[in-house]
């Protein structure tokens, strides 16, 4: 199994997204549940911005927050 590690964070990002929309929440939102002050850490990680991804640490408190499974965040990936 080849995986494109620079394609898997752009699809996580989107998948991310999808499940932030489908719960209502707004960039603003998460990142504040997240712990943060400012939007750009979901903004830029989202579209893969600038290099900027989700770590592991994101994900896991983005499922908890959106209450879903971690693994839906890596559909399409392998």
């Amino acid at each position: 199994m080849d995986i494109d590690i620079d394609q898997a964070y752009v699809t996580i990002g989107k998948n991310v997204k999808k499940y932030r929309m489908q719960k209502g929440l707004s960039q603003w939102d998460l990142a504040t549940k997240m712990g943060y002050e400012s939007v750009s850490i979901v903004s830029m990680s989202e579209v893969c911005s600038r290099n900027k991804h989700f770590n592991i640490e994101h994900l896991i408190k983005i499922s908890k927050i959106l209450e879903v499974e971690i693994e839906q965040f890596f559909e399409g990936v392998f």
